[in-house]
């Protein structure tokens, strides 16, 4: 419910400052940071699916389903449409510079494949039809997704090599790399999970039997992956702690990519009993709450005082 009442109030924040001041619309898009948070509109509608679609209908009844559904169509078309429309001013209209660029890229990108993953929570509770349409479009936007992550990924990797570390004032972005790699393993394992009932009878059910036995190995390799980034971000955190961070909206990327990389492990953990993986989710979900505590305390502190809350597209001057 808290996620549904703060979605709401932000959506109707944002829609009112388009529909008042229409003409920072252009702006934002040209900007080179702040059009990337475009991407975290479908992200952050998916929580809401999945819990409508995990809890609704105990608290709302059956109608808690048809509305999760028609949701996740909305976020997958608005999903896609950010993937393409963001990218597309990268390359037309935004300055960018490889000393200049960090993970933030990732954040247009990774946004269909975090629905991908809402698919697989979602299948199990409707209709064959309508599941077999949903795994299916599912692992369409898991495609458009993930392999541009990777590619900007290696990008991020150059970038470090070549021009070390952002500000401090980018710190929070050393995480968001765990962000798609999270994503990406958790919906192989929930999209595998569903396969099998959504096509079963049909002409892809042995198919579906692949994907599901696919969808293990394929989410333990990305989870495998998420290793070596997961531990190069507390490693330059902890440089960047030393340096003396100040809080802004960014820090916020510390929880989602902790937080998707949780579910990973803990959904891991569920299909393969492996013990290690109770720990090791065990662990993260404590480092999960500490950033949020955290940071919504900052949050609402930086609001109280009034000094949180800029547009950086509306700050740079106009050309």
């Amino acid at each position: 419910m808290i996620d549904i009442v703060f979605f709401t109030v932000f959506s109707i924040l944002f829609m009112a400052r388009l529909v008042r001041f229409p003409e920072t619309f252009k702006p934002m898009l040209d900007h080179p940071v702040q059009s990337m948070f475009l991407g975290a509109i479908p992200m952050g509608l998916i929580p809401i699916v999945n819990g409508l679609s995990v809890f609704g209908p105990e608290l709302f009844g059956p109608a808690a389903l048809s509305v999760a559904h028609a949701l996740w169509w909305i976020d997958a078309g608005l999903a896609v449409s950010i993937a393409c429309l963001v990218p597309y001013r990268m390359f037309t209209t935004q300055q960018h510079s490889t000393e200049q660029m960090t993970a933030v890229w990732l954040l247009p990108i990774v946004a269909p494949e975090v629905t991908a993953s809402s698919a697989g929570v979602l299948a199990p509770h409707l209709s064959h039809s309508a599941a077999q349409l949903l795994v299916g479009t599912g692992y369409v936007l898991w495609a458009i997704s993930v392999p541009l992550a990777f590619s900007i990924l290696t990008i991020v990797f150059l970038r470090l090599a070549l021009h070390k570390l952002p500000h401090r004032d980018m710190a929070a972005s050393s995480w968001l790399t765990l962000g798609p790699i999270g994503t990406g393993s958790l919906g192989l394992l929930l999209l595998g999970q569903a396969a099998p009932a959504a096509f079963a009878g049909t002409v892809l059910e042995q198919v579906a039997i692949v994907a599901r036995d696919f969808g293990l190995l394929g989410g333990l390799l990305l989870w495998g992956v998420g290793v070596w980034w997961l531990v190069i971000a507390v490693i330059l955190t902890v440089r960047y702690q030393r340096e003396g961070m100040t809080f802004n909206m960014g820090w916020w990327g510390f929880t989602f990519p902790i937080g998707v990389y949780t579910a990973t492990t803990f959904a891991l953990y569920r299909l393969t009993q492996f013990f290690p993986f109770a720990v090791i989710g065990t662990a993260l979900t404590v480092a999960l709450i500490g950033f949020w505590l955290i940071v919504v305390s900052k949050t609402l502190k930086g609001m109280w005082h009034g000094n949180l809350f800029q547009a950086p597209c509306l700050a740079t001057p106009r050309k």
